[in-house]
């Protein structure tokens, strides 16, 4: 009778399906599109790596480079300008599809011979130095430089040049043999990839529902289903996770850190962002072309004070345009950005300022204490004698010609300076294209030697001179490194991975597991 008890119990268990493992995100804002290629928002930034892949990996638990194999197995340079890289096989599209060098092909070449004019952004702003990918085989495939390439691997890192699939995304519009941009347009709504998770459901600016793809290459997804849905208010994210409809929320602002910890149930987990929080202002406008206005509007500004006030201190606030993780490349002993009200005030006489408004544009919601930040600047623009007026919307206004100033962000779209300020300030970059920043020969000559340069030492040499330029004629000043935190339940083991990009949501296997009790 025992062993009768017995096999039935275990057949009862065997019979039970396990409960599917399903996690509820409350996040402040969703993309309005879900492209790689074409996104380099903070907002999309956190979406892609569950379902998409790059050639080329990197070791994430590190804020060390280390390059790992990703959908390439291998690669060397064969010649100065040419890498080949081995393929791996048996990598399935999320819609069924083998993955082949003629998909690896099509991927790079919509950014590097770019017609889309999203695409054609993201090509000028860091992939400028590439020419073209061909098949070798259909799994090698070569890659071409126009000039010899000091990031090869980095720039095969980038969330840009993660892989798509050729047939699916040509058949979605129009004639099925041809790219066209209806067919861009078309995938940024149905977005196909290799990753552990495919995109089930996608309501843009609203919801993205995650489920894991059993055909996954590498170690096996640890979700059965994540859904991610706006919750723009701190106040509501803070209520959902507190009453069960989310498991985890972003962008905690620091001040509600305690009101979460003290919740027996719930944890905090937090870290000084790989990004800068900056206020641009427009070189073009006609009231700030006297760039000691700029050099005013900047040297009022006290960052120490806004890092303790909305960040309790937590934030990182920079000498200039550097961060740690820029390795041999990070240069704090530049002092390029200072608080002196006192050179403020007499550069305002010196320049004649008549008293005329500054408007500084921001979102309500979209940067954590961004509205705040906005308030604070008003009040040390005043002690100057600035007379500043915020104005809040929700519409980009950093290509409008009335831009005077408002907040931006410049992440870590890799760990180098291009990454950062190079990716933003570049000669013909999104600053400039914007209208906002302008450049000349002498500037686009020290780019070259930063940018180009095989020699550690010309590239921080060229840098500081580019650093220079930016005192001198300033159109951004770097607020703070931002101190993000999510918040959770007590069970869940979660934090964003320090190799990554900014504000990924990182839910691949060894990046979240649960707490037994």
């Amino acid at each position: 009778m025992k062993r009768l008890l017995a096999t039935t119990a275990i057949a009862t268990l065997v019979a039970v399906p396990a409960l599917a493992v399903e996690l509820t995100v409350g996040a402040s804002n969703i993309a309005p599109y879900l492209d790689p290629g074409r996104d380099h928002s903070n907002v999309g930034s956190q979406f892609y790596h569950n379902t998409f892949d790059t050639l080329i990996a990197k070791n994430l638990d590190s804020d060390k480079t280390e390059w790992l194999p990703g959908l390439a197995v291998s690669w060397e340079l064969v010649e100065p300008t040419v890498m080949e890289l081995k393929l791996r096989e048996g990598v399935t599209f999320h819609n069924g599809e083998d993955m082949t060098a003629d998909d690896v092909v099509f991927s790079l070449n919509r950014m590097y011979q770019a017609t889309f004019p999203p695409y054609q952004v993201r090509a000028r702003d860091r992939l400028a130095n590439f020419e073209k990918a061909e098949k070798v085989d259909d799994h090698t495939v070569r890659i071409h430089a126009k000039r010899a390439e000091p990031l090869w691997e980095t720039l095969l890192n980038l969330q840009q040049v993660m892989i798509i699939p050729e047939d699916y995304t040509k058949a979605l519009a129009g004639d099925p043999k041809v790219a066209e941009n209806d067919d861009y347009e078309a995938f940024s709504l149905k977005p196909v990839g290799t990753g552990p998770y495919k995109i089930a459901t996608f309501t843009p600016g609203e919801q993205v529902v995650y489920e894991r793809f059993d055909g996954f290459w590498g170690d096996k997804a640890p979700l059965d289903r994540v859904t991610v849905k706006r919750m723009p208010e701190t106040a509501s994210r803070i209520t959902a996770l507190k009453t069960g409809e989310a498991d985890i929320i972003t962008n905690v602002a620091p001040d509600q850190l305690s009101l979460i910890d003290g919740d027996p149930n719930l944890k905090t987990v937090g870290a000084a962002t790989a990004l800068f929080h900056v206020m641009i202002m427009n070189v073009n406008h006609p009231k700030l072309t006297d760039p000691r206005i700029r050099q005013a509007m900047s040297l009022a500004i006290d960052r120490d004070t806004l890092n303790e006030a909305l960040w309790l201190g937590k934030a990182v606030v920079p000498a200039s345009h550097t961060m740690q993780e820029f390795g041999e490349l990070y240069m704090p002993e530049l002092e390029t950005f200072e608080y002196n009200p006192e050179k403020a005030k007499e550069l305002l006489e010196e320049a004649g300022y008549d008293g005329f408004e500054v408007t500084f544009d921001t979102d309500a919601v979209y940067y954590t204490n961004g509205l705040l930040a906005a308030q604070a600047i008003m009040e040390m623009w005043a002690e100057v004698g600035i007379k500043g007026k915020v104005q809040v919307g929700e519409k980009w206004t950093g290509n409008a010609p009335e831009l005077m100033a408002r907040n931006w962000s410049n992440p870590m779209y890799f760990a180098d300076p291009f990454g950062s300020f190079g990716v933003m300030w570049a000669p013909n970059g999104p600053s400039e294209s914007e209208g906002r920043f302008n450049t000349d020969e002498a500037y686009a000559k020290i780019w070259e030697r930063f940018r180009y340069s095989s020699d550690v030492a010309e590239r921080k040499a060229a840098y500081g001179e580019l650093m220079d330029r930016i005192k001198a004629d300033p159109p951004v000043l770097p607020l703070y490194r931002p101190y993000e935190s999510w918040a959770m339940r007590k069970d869940i083991n979660w934090a964003p991975k320090p190799g990554n990009i900014p504000y990924v949501l990182d839910f691949r296997a060894g990046s979240i597991s649960f707490a037994s009790n």
